[in-house]
């Protein structure tokens, strides 16, 4: 039942993101993406807790709103030092995800074999 929600929830996200024209102004560019990151690598990593049965609520928010001030605020000093601190963020936060994908797809492709 909770797969219904989370698939009828990811449909309308998606249908309104369609449909409401937004527009991310330039300036605000860099903190966008930096936080976008954040977002998936909690939710990847949220995922990967769930299959290995240790997913905890509150560990998973908090997770995603520190992993996302922390990011914000490390653009915001690097733009107020003049360095593009953003990319630090970047690859961190890119790494992590392809970490929790392939821990993902590992956990999956081993469930199914034993199976």
């Amino acid at each position: 039942m909770v797969y219904v929600w989370i698939i009828g929830g990811l449909l309308l996200g998606i249908i309104i993101g369609i449909i409401t024209p937004f527009d991310v102004p330039v300036s605000y560019a860099k903190y966008t993406s930096v936080a976008l990151l954040a977002a998936l690598d909690s939710i990847f990593g949220g995922t990967r807790a769930a299959i290995e049965r240790t997913f905890g609520l509150s560990i998973f928010i908090t997770g995603f709103f520190s992993n996302s001030l922390l990011a914000a605020v490390l653009v915001f000093l690097g733009n107020v030092v003049g360095i593009d601190l953003y990319y630090v963020a970047l690859i961190s936060f890119g790494l992590r995800l392809f970490q929790n994908t392939a821990a993902i797809r590992r956990l999956l492709l081993t469930k199914r074999l034993h199976t």
